[in-house]
């Protein structure tokens, strides 16, 4: 097991708290916007998408989750490609009474041959953190093997999973 630091944030967003993650990538914005939107390429570290972005949303199935992960429609609130891109899901909630919101922003920015995407997702509470933050440590480390020709396989959840969950429930209240 590797142990694994922490690089997220609690930010405050208008009326709304998110945890922020940041990656540098030695490469083209350009390059950096089509692994995190062409399916070929968002598959090969997190899932794939299908339908017809320009209708305003898509199906997005993590195949990182396994062979028996479902599609959940993500609809597209802002698109400006190569720097920002905003979507928002709705899912059922964990007691299956209530439902979700997971609204995700992605911005890229270029500077000298680096550009840096920063991730934000909404955070409800301490105990949503406590697997938002570790999930998506995971997810943009695999991002990072799949842009380096690294071995995505390599990235193993159960260096994330427990062990960042304190971190991040801490930086969210409890």
């Amino acid at each position: 097991m590797t142990t694994i630091t922490p690089t997220g944030r609690r930010e405050r967003r208008g009326d709304r708290d998110y945890v922020v993650l940041t990656r540098t990538f030695r490469a083209p914005v350009e390059d950096v916007w089509a692994a995190v939107t062409e399916p070929e390429r968002l598959e090969r570290w997190i899932g794939t998408w299908t339908g017809d972005p320009s209708t305003g949303q898509v199906a997005f199935r993590m195949t990182a989750e396994g062979e028996d992960a479902e599609a959940e429609i993500q609809r597209i609130d802002v698109c400006e490609p190569p720097h920002r891109l905003v979507t928002r899901s709705v899912t059922p909630g964990p007691d299956g009474t209530g439902e979700i919101e997971w609204v995700l922003e992605l911005d890229l920015t270029e500077s000298d041959g680096v550009t840096t995407l920063t991730f934000a997702q909404v955070v409800h509470d301490a105990e949503m953190a406590s697997t938002v933050g570790p999930g998506w440590e995971y997810y943009l480390d695999r991002l990072v093997a799949a842009e380096t020709s690294a071995e995505v396989a390599d990235v193993s959840w159960d260096d994330y999973y427990p062990g960042l969950s304190d971190h991040y429930r801490s930086l969210f209240g409890s």
